[in-house]
């Protein structure tokens, strides 16, 4: 999260600096546990959730959002190049194909909308058993999952994304429920 702290610093995000030592002193409290204890990112994103917009949080997300630099990466690089030249929707078909996890659907509004349900994180948390219900701040947990997803979604694509919604209220039908994730295309 120190790399999230360093991103708030930057002057269009128009985080107060009153308001970035509340992060500061979060990271510093807990900079020991950061290897061993997923709990201390819990306290982050709630009071991201508490003292920012929703706004504020994508447009942080969008540069510093889960799985962000994953070792998929050459991997996406060099699909997004063989790839170059085909149309947007054959894109995303290829990419079902190749990476398997999701296939993102091309709206009629210059949106992607993804239904996604990862492996590991919140998912893993919920068949141990950890979750009857959603926690409390699910909303954070997967507004940071979004982040990774645009990452990915961005390198394999070749296109500039942002997020434009993450609705999670599947999970408050069933706690196994994927959620949905809404970009723009900015860039195509």
């Amino acid at each position: 999260m120190l790399g999230m702290v360093r991103e708030m610093k930057k002057k269009k995000h128009g985080i107060p600096e009153d308001m970035l030592s509340v992060f500061e002193n979060i990271y510093h409290q807990h900079r020991d546990e950061i290897r061993f204890s997923p709990e201390w990112n819990d306290v982050f994103c709630q009071a991201m959730s508490k003292h920012l917009t929703q706004a504020q949080r994508f447009q942080l997300y969008e540069t510093q959002g889960a799985c962000n630099g994953a070792a998929a990466d050459s991997e996406r690089k060099i699909f997004a190049l063989e790839h170059a030249h085909l149309a947007l929707d054959e894109r995303i078909a290829l990419f079902a194909e190749t990476f398997g996890r999701c296939k993102p659907v091309l709206n009629d509004d210059n949106t992607l909308t993804l239904i996604f349900k990862c492996s590991h994180g919140y998912y893993a948390r919920v068949k141990e058993g950890k979750f009857s219900t959603p926690p409390l701040n699910v909303e954070g947990y997967f507004e940071r999952c979004a982040g990774g997803r645009l990452y990915e979604l961005q390198k394999a694509l070749g296109i500039k994304l942002r997020i434009k919604s993450v609705d999670v209220s599947p999970l408050f039908e069933h706690v196994e429920n994927p959620v949905v994730f809404t970009f723009e295309i900015v860039e195509n």
